[in-house]
């Protein structure tokens, strides 16, 4: 049975303005929209969503050409770089907003957690607004007040739960909120990026909820994250947003790989030369899986230094950072005979990360380079981050956050190669 379904769906927006500015067009709309039963003359000026470049109309399509349809108990990730359309298209199907063009149905009620705090009532308490939620779905106290305790154990909140929601940390409000949603019993549950306030206990609670809700009781979910293990452990299939409209839609695997092709330029890096004694001309994050980063993927780190002046002591290597900022392992070159004379030229490095050495999650590489005898540095840090993803199958044991832990005590230099290029 469809749950959802999106039939040709437009989002329309005029920057900067509510109205159309001028009276005349104003009286212009009404008269060819309401009493001439025409299309919107203003609707035809439109461009692409494209937030990088500067465009010539004021109005541009958020959302454009949209056509999809979801089954009952599907679980579909929705991801996309920032500003791609993914929390305009859910506030649309939780009505939020309206569709400019097109039509959107749903059977069920939906469960729509899209922003922190979103429909809360600041000064109301916790409790109250569990109660103003559940009759905003629909539930009649009586139900809402059988799955009360539920919620609140959920939430984890109990011990503030009598205290208005405006003295919450946004952290919590993003728990009270996503407990609400996920047990009052909606058909659709409709998550935004908010899981990414929690913490790791609660966003770990949270998915299992979610795969509960859509697997147990067969409902369905539409999760959107920037997370890409969180997309791949929790659903099946995946639609990828680009400037407003489907750039792809499949597997949650393939949907991924999509998602880290187009976005390839995340992971490298190219400098402007200029007349500096050293500096960082390339670095790049690669794989022996093209596109996407496995925990068995073989992972290559390249560098392009410039050297102008003579180098007597050089340090070249990089840093590995988790998400949250953790240092995980350094590696550098220590290759005591260049690091006492190095002419000028332009030098080639290649680092090699074996396959295992890197659990799922996000990582951040800096690279640096620098003449310690001199003090002298290739200008800020370049800094690359990439997502390490389980393939669609995975065998044997699956490395987690603990063992991954173990690159921090890697003290060998992981260089393969190195050479002058000219």
């Amino acid at each position: 049975m469809t749950a959802i379904e999106f039939k040709n769906i437009g989002k329309q927006y005029r920057l900067g303005v509510v109205s159309t500015r001028t009276l005349t067009h104003d009286l212009n709309r009404w008269w060819q929209t309401s009493i001439l039963r025409r299309e919107d003359p203003y609707l035809r000026i439109g461009e692409t969503n494209d937030r990088a470049s500067r465009g010539k109309s004021e109005y541009v399509w958020a959302l454009k050409d949209i056509n999809f349809s979801v089954e009952q108990g599907d679980v579909v990730g929705i991801i996309g770089k920032n500003g791609a359309g993914k929390s305009t298209l859910l506030k649309l199907l939780s009505r939020v907003t309206g569709p400019t063009v097109g039509e959107i149905r749903a059977r069920g009620r939906i469960g729509a957690l899209l922003e922190v705090g979103t429909g809360f009532h600041q000064e109301m308490t916790g409790r109250e607004n569990i109660y103003l939620n559940g009759a905003i779905l629909g539930m009649t106290k009586a139900e809402i007040t059988r799955k009360l305790d539920e919620i609140v154990d959920f939430s984890g909140c109990e011990r503030y739960i009598d205290t208005p929601v405006k003295r919450y940390s946004s952290g919590m409000m993003v728990r009270l909120g996503f407990a609400v949603a996920a047990h009052l019993d909606p058909e659709i549950l409709v998550v935004d990026e908010v899981l990414a306030v929690g913490d790791a206990e609660f966003q770990k609670k949270a998915i299992g909820k979610m795969q509960d809700v859509s697997k147990g009781e067969d409902r369905t979910v539409l999760f959107v994250s920037h997370n890409m293990n969180s997309i791949q452990q929790l659903c099946k299939t995946g639609i990828l947003l680009d400037n407003g409209r489907i750039a792809y839609s499949g597997s949650i695997g393939e949907t991924i790989r999509q998602y880290l092709k187009d976005n390839d330029q995340r992971i490298s890096h190219i400098a402007e030369p200029n007349e500096e004694a050293l500096q960082l001309l390339q670095a790049s994050i690669s794989t022996s899986d093209i596109y996407a980063f496995h925990p068995s993927s073989e992972l290559t780190l390249h560098m392009v230094v410039a050297v102008r002046e003579k180098i007597h002591q050089l340090a070249i290597g990089f840093n590995i950072y988790s998400s949250y900022g953790y240092p995980l392992a350094r590696a550098d070159y220590n290759d005591q005979d260049m690091r006492q004379s190095l002419e000028p030229g332009v030098y080639e490095l290649t680092f090699c990360i074996p396959p295992h050495t890197l659990a799922t999650g996000e990582y951040k590489v800096v690279f640096d380079v620098a003449d310690i005898e001199a003090k002298n540095f290739a200008g800020p840090n370049t800094a690359l981050t990439f997502n390490v993803v389980n393939g669609e199958k995975v065998f044997g044991n699956a490395f987690n956050e603990t063992n991954s832990l173990k690159c921090s005590v890697i003290r060998q230099p992981w260089m393969t190669h190195f050479q002058k290029l000219d």
